[in-house]
């Protein structure tokens, strides 16, 4: 019966190593990033094939010019 104590192998499955996920990523991607944007932006991203990579990326490349170019603020 699936979901109960009593369902699935005993012990799990001996193999798993061989069938989990694996990436090629210098870091996993783990951390959850939620944000709001307009119906129309979203609309337009879930249309681009692997928009979420799309996301990554635009994300990266904004950090990457920020820390080169530190935004100079006075006090």
């Amino acid at each position: 019966m699936p979901g109960t104590k009593s369902s699935g192998r005993p012990g799990g499955n001996p193999e798993l190593k061989k069938y989990q996920f694996i990436t090629d990523r210098d870091e996993p991607l783990t951390a959850k990033l939620s944000m709001r944007v307009a119906p129309s932006m979203l609309e337009e991203l879930k249309k681009r094939e692997n928009w979420q990579e799309l996301v990554r990326q635009a994300i990266a490349a904004e950090l990457k010019k920020k820390t080169r170019h530190p935004r100079v603020t006075s006090s």
